[in-house]
């Protein structure tokens, strides 16, 4: 029963994005939530699969501040930290322990190019606003940002007009937004940091 419970998961939490093929960016929140789903349910083989998504990444710094923001310290969670709290949750169970090792050796065949992410930092209440980034007419674009501390982060984005386009607002330490522009222009991305924590945090676009 379990492993049929873990296939439906992993499928109903990834079944928006694949219809056209899951970006870097789509499988960097897919991994976040299935993370955090496992470590909810005090589930290992959850966690495992989060990593072995996570691995599949090759998330590239960049050089993106916010306007008057704080610049964090780290990296977006990364696969290897992933296992080391699946290894945690399995502790005792041989079998368990012995895929999650299998998953730290094994050699996955990771995307030719990774999402752009870079790294802030917000208290509690606190908000960053980007300078204006430009995306392409009639390309699916996106952005996302994950905390790893257990806070609550908004987001949210604008035209060059000011008009909402797209918004994440769930109570959640991740965030996502996908759109279509209608044609090429410049938009602004703002972050917030609802609580009750402050956290750095990392933005990816793709």
């Amino acid at each position: 029963m379990r492993p049929f419970l873990l296939g439906f998961s992993i499928a109903t939490l990834a079944l928006p994005a694949l219809a056209e093929g899951p970006s870097p960016v789509k499988i960097a929140e897919l991994s976040a939530r299935l993370y955090a789903a496992g470590i909810e349910a005090g589930d290992p083989l959850l966690v495992l699969s989060a990593a072995k998504l996570r691995k599949t990444l090759a998330p590239v710094a960049g050089e993106r501040t916010a306007v008057d923001g704080v610049a964090g310290q780290g990296a977006p969670m990364g696969w290897d930290e992933m296992l080391e709290a699946a290894a945690g949750l399995a502790a005792g169970d041989e079998i368990v322990l012995g895929l999650i090792e299998d998953a730290r050796v094994e050699t996955l065949k990771g995307v030719a190019s990774g999402p752009v992410y870079n790294i802030g930092s917000l208290g509690n209440g606190k908000g960053d606003t980007y300078p204006p980034i430009e995306f392409r007419g009639g390309e699916y674009a996106e952005v996302y940002v994950e905390a790893k501390a257990a806070t609550n982060l908004n987001l949210a984005i604008y035209d060059d007009k000011g008009r909402l386009v797209c918004s994440d607002t769930d109570i959640s330490h991740i965030a996502y937004c996908g759109w279509t522009p209608a044609s090429a222009g410049t938009f602004t991305l703002k972050v917030d940091n609802k609580g009750p924590v402050g956290a750095d945090y990392a933005l990816m676009t793709n």
